[in-house]
């Protein structure tokens, strides 16, 4: 039998992440759940070409789906895409977990300045 790794899960997570559009539908699903109709909506592809993304999106663990009547509503699974990211950085970037902690924040100032109340000597 053999060992699996959370690369391996992982790979998954960057298939997803490699086409526009499923970059799109995750930033889409930020702001909270939509319908599988509202997604597809907001892009000029076919319905059933929303679909198939939205399978990937799931297969790789990205969208959770559940059903309300004949409506399957997709919401953002925010660890997995954080967890996946994440751990590839800091194999691949250790050195800047400081940056990537504060510099994407709306207003964070960028990794290293200081703050206004630090290096005031008395």
């Amino acid at each position: 039998m053999s060992e699996q790794h959370p690369q391996d899960g992982e790979a998954g997570v960057f298939r997803a992440l490699a086409d526009p559009t499923r970059r799109q539908i995750l930033e889409d699903l930020r702001s909270g759940e939509l319908a599988a109709g509202e997604i597809a909506a907001r892009f000029s592809i076919s319905a059933p070409s929303i679909s198939r993304h939205l399978g990937v999106l799931k297969g790789a663990g990205l969208v959770a789906e559940r059903r309300e009547g004949n409506r399957i509503l997709y919401s953002l699974v925010e660890d997995r895409l954080a967890t996946s990211v994440g751990r590839f950085l800091s194999a691949v970037c250790p050195e800047q977990i400081v940056l990537r902690l504060t510099a994407w924040r709306p207003g964070a100032e960028p990794a290293g300045t200081p703050r206004a109340d630090e290096g005031r000597g008395a």
